[in-house]
């Protein structure tokens, strides 16, 4: 998941002052656009073009043997995670970093223990790379196949979350991705650390490739690497609205967008209002900093009177500040809601609470407020369900079950490198699926279009064969003929 520190709010992303605050140079001199930083871009190609034809199994290796790493260095790593939480303090103190910020710094054995089997799930996924979505024959002899492929160079650029760095590294791998990662300067010593442990288990390996994981550790290399179009393929920006646009707005390379999280969860007046009072504390209480936490509770005027006080009770027991409309304020004390505040992801044990006439209205305050991150409707009429999980316009629709869902370890993905709120796929927790392409392979014997044009043209058959299980091998163990003519 992700969120980032405190950025100034509102933004005016073209102004120099903003884009010093978010630690990002306005105008960045030529030395800050380094020829080093080029070089480590240049070095990171080169690792990607290894990686891209390393077999699976040397992929799934070099994961286990990182996840090995970091379960021997388990003090190294909370001593220095131990140094950033203490000068993150200071920053929380002065107003430089929030409190949901600082939460996400923190690392503790169970935490560790996470990551470590966040990458052993990895290994044990399928191969990504190399996967045949159809194999077409145009004509005889002339076989069209789509494959899939990795993307190249991955640019991560996130704050707060150090436990990010294993989530990224261990994706990229398995997709045969090089990975340039830049972590906040809170985070800086914890992310040092985890990356020289990985890169350490990584050397051990014969024939993995130099140079694949990268850490970038001043902030005038985020600007310098948003100018490296002819190195990196895709940018991953994990942190609030106003810094992913600002990324798409200074780059020309991809930009995977990922958006705030203002989840919220709708309690209709067929809820089970026992199940209703469990999936509003989870959803909130269970980790409020992370972006699936909820953020604002819709409850439906037919069951307002019975279940306001009934969580009411519940979220102010574990020390949750209550902002509620003028109805809930009728059922249980709670301060006045501002406009604001449906507008707000708090990431924090605050929660806003309103009570609507309908589904209807439930829906349209969704529509109008809503991150299109997650959304979730607890409710014993089916009907009602299916209209709010088809009518819902977001990456995660859930019927009763936690907003919390919504992450790629918890989905069976082993971890993920965000959640995506765009349209467009991939969309929801990114991961293997989102980093990794595809190639129109063409086999051919001579043949030329003009042979397929005019009245005495040949025909395509444009006839579907059957994948056989070799066609998904790497690509440097597979003889595409062999296979082509076993399907047949």
């Amino acid at each position: 998941m992700f969120r980032d520190a405190m950025l100034p709010s509102p933004l005016s992303l073209d102004s120099s002052q903003d884009s010093l605050k978010m630690g990002i140079p306005a105008h960045p001199t030529p030395d800050q656009r380094t020829t080093d930083l080029e070089e480590r871009a240049r070095s990171a190609r080169q690792a990607a073009q290894v990686l891209a034809l390393l077999p699976c199994q040397e992929r799934n290796r070099a994961l286990q043997n990182m996840a090995q790493a970091l379960g021997s260095h388990i003090s190294e790593i909370l001593a220095a995670n131990q140094q950033d939480l203490s000068q993150a303090a200071d920053m929380v103190k002065q107003q430089q970093l929030s409190p949901a910020a600082f939460a996400r710094l923190k690392l503790d054995a169970d935490k560790l223990a996470g990551m470590i089997a966040g990458i052993e799930t990895v290994a044990q996924l399928a191969d990504p790379v190399g996967q045949v979505h159809f194999v077409r024959e145009l004509d005889e002899g002339l076989i069209l196949e789509r494959r899939t492929y990795p993307l190249g160079v991955l640019g991560v650029v996130f704050e707060s979350r150090p436990d990010a760095v294993t989530q990224i590294v261990s994706l990229a791998i398995k997709t045969g991705n090089s990975v340039l990662l830049k972590g906040g300067q809170e985070a800086l010593h914890t992310c040092q650390i985890l990356t020289q442990i990985l890169q350490a288990a990584l050397r051990e390996q014969v024939g993995f490739p130099e140079g694949a994981v990268q850490l970038l550790t001043s902030r005038a290399e985020i600007q310098a690497l948003l100018s490296l179009d002819r190195w990196v393929d895709l940018i991953v920006p994990r942190g609030s609205n106003a810094f992913v646009r600002y990324i798409q707005s200074h780059t020309r390379i991809p930009v995977l967008g990922h958006a705030d999280g203002i989840c919220h969860l709708y309690v209709d007046q067929a809820a089970n209002r026992d199940q209703a009072v469990r999936l509003t504390l989870d959803s909130k209480i269970q980790y409020p900093a992370a972006c699936n936490a909820l953020e604002t509770l819709l409850v439906h005027r037919g069951i307002a009177a019975d279940f306001l006080p009934m969580v009411g009770k519940a979220l102010t027991a574990a020390g949750v500040e209550m902002r509620g409309c003028p109805i809930s304020q009728q059922f249980w004390p709670m301060q006045a809601a501002s406009e604001v505040d449906w507008q707000t992801e708090y990431g924090e044990k605050i929660l806003a609470i309103r009570v609507v006439d309908s589904l209807a209205e439930a829906l349209d305050h969704i529509q109008t407020y809503g991150s299109r991150h997650t959304e979730a409707i607890v409710t014993e009429d089916p009907v009602v369900a299916q209209t709010f999980l088809d009518r819902v316009d977001a990456a995660g629709v859930f019927h009763n079950a936690s907003t919390r869902f919504a992450d790629g370890f918890r989905y069976g993905f082993g971890a993920e490198v965000g959640i995506s709120t765009q349209k467009m796929p991939p969309r929801g927790p990114v991961g293997l699926e989102g980093l990794v392409t595809y190639k129109y392979l063409l086999r051919g014997q001579g043949q030329q279009v003009a042979d397929y044009s005019g009245n005495g043209g040949r025909a395509f058959t444009h006839r579907d064969l059957p994948i056989s299980p070799d066609r998904t091998l790497s690509r440097s163990d597979f003889n595409p003929v062999a296979t082509i003519i076993d399907s047949e």
